[in-house]
């Protein structure tokens, strides 16, 4: 494995990495156009087959050679240069099953059927069109500016982020032990929030991310007649007292200051007003940046689930089956000082320290599956006449954030602050 650079030997490098970057900008009018297409056709986890092959085309047109398929829609582009570091950029593919309301005229009306099979709306409500295009411009950068640098650089757009799949999906496909190409020294990525003004940059050592897990539960009853609830058990009532109860969890059974988040997101049951049914279905997610605390977390819902079961007589035992995870996502403290003092000198007082949140990753697999360093930054999206009005009013927390309908990054600066960052990332870790 080769040696990283040291922070000090990056900050005498700063007017190099500019240098490189403005002489080999490529013209952003093609991605803000690819953009557009991407944002106008998001695709659902596991089924990225558009997005893949738009990234794969533009990567073999570059000259790097590409291997498809990894994981489901997965793909790798690799561009060896000599001898030096492997640096690894990564970028998630996957859209959200949202309806959009962002008024944009590139705005999603696109509609898939889920891994259920039911027909739903799908937008890129997180991002992910933001990070592909960024990954994709920094790539035809880096490959144009080959002759500053020395190693290999890979290229990597992950499917199924959104379930917490995709990243393990595609180191059990053999990302690692498959092709012939080095192994990374360092796996480096970004994501965009749009509670942030656009041109801002954000990092920080330690966690980042939470760690999650999604649970399936499904608690039993006794159906019959909606008139006769003496001779049911509703499993209605049983799911509901899990709910309320799981709300006492985090504020009673943590330490106050110690992050776990318990949501249930989902609940179904029965199919008409006058049926009491035999079964309700939760489906919850766990966030936690400590792994003793996340277990804890974890124990804690099935003790109460069991536990409401058994006091309603429930007809037979909850099942679970816990279908997505991912860890928490932790920055390496030496290589994020190296690569917050090279953006510190590039960004010029665009920069600052990134808050760990709640929300999930699965980025880290990639770099924990083959014990390597990883660095995760946040990368503003927002207006900056927006987000400066909003400020103004003390209402950031108003504009549409993560996940939801009205999720808009404003495309410039957006895109060229992605795309100088992912570049400036890797040639600050390659030779």
């Amino acid at each position: 494995m080769t040696r990283l650079k040291s922070s000090a030997t990056i900050s005498s490098n700063e007017g190099s990495y500019r240098k490189i970057i403005d002489q080999y900008r490529p013209n952003l009018a093609f991605y803000d156009s690819t953009y557009k297409d991407l944002h106008r056709h998001p695709e659902l986890s596991e089924q990225e087959k558009r997005t893949s092959s738009i990234a794969a085309k533009h990567l073999r047109i570059l000259g790097y050679h590409v291997h498809q398929h990894i994981g489901g829609y997965g793909l790798i582009g690799v561009l060896e240069n000599g001898q030096g570091p492997t640096v690894l950029l990564r970028a998630d593919m996957d859209g959200l099953p949202v309806l959009e309301n962002t008024g944009l005229d590139y705005a999603s009306t696109d509609l898939m059927k889920d891994s259920e099979g039911n027909e739903v709306p799908v937008m890129h409500a997180c991002g992910h069109d933001v990070h592909v295009t960024c990954l994709m411009a920094a790539a035809e950068l880096l490959y144009a500016a080959r002759s500053t640098w020395k190693g290999t650089l890979i290229c990597l757009f992950q499917p199924a982020e959104e379930i917490g799949k995709g990243a393990q999906a595609m180191v059990d496909d053999g990302l690692y032990t498959k092709y012939d190409f080095p192994k990374p020294d360092i796996v480096l990525g970004q994501h965009v929030f749009c509670l942030w003004k656009a041109g801002w940059i954000a990092m920080s050592p330690g966690p980042i991310a939470a760690a999650v897990d999604a649970i399936k539960v499904r608690v039993f009853g006794k159906g019959g007649h909606g008139s006769s609830p003496q001779l049911c058990i509703d499993p209605i009532v049983i799911a509901s007292h899990v709910v309320v109860r799981l709300q006492t969890v985090v504020s009673r059974e943590l330490q106050p200051g110690k992050l776990g988040v318990i949501t249930c997101g989902k609940f179904q049951a029965g199919t008409a007003c006058n049926i009491i049914p035999d079964y309700a279905d939760l489906e919850i997610s766990v966030r936690s940046y400590e792994m003793n605390i996340h277990k804890r977390l974890l124990d804690a819902i099935e003790r109460i689930v069991k536990a409401e079961c058994d006091a309603s007589g429930s007809s037979q035992p909850p099942e679970f089956n816990y279908f997505a995870h991912a860890p928490t996502t932790v920055n390496d403290k030496e290589q994020t000082k190296v690569l917050n003092t090279s953006f510190s000198a590039y960004f010029k007082g665009n920069t600052g320290p990134m808050d760990p949140f709640p929300g999930s990753e699965d980025f880290s697999v990639l770099a924990r599956a083959i014990n390597v360093p990883s660095v995760f930054w946040g990368l503003g999206g927002c207006d900056p006449d927006k987000w400066d009005e909003a400020n103004r009013r003390g209402e950031v927390n108003k504009l549409p954030g993560n996940h939801s309908a009205g999720f808009a990054p404003v495309i410039e600066p957006t895109l060229g602050t992605g795309m100088d960052a992912l570049a400036l990332a890797a040639l600050t870790f390659l030779g």
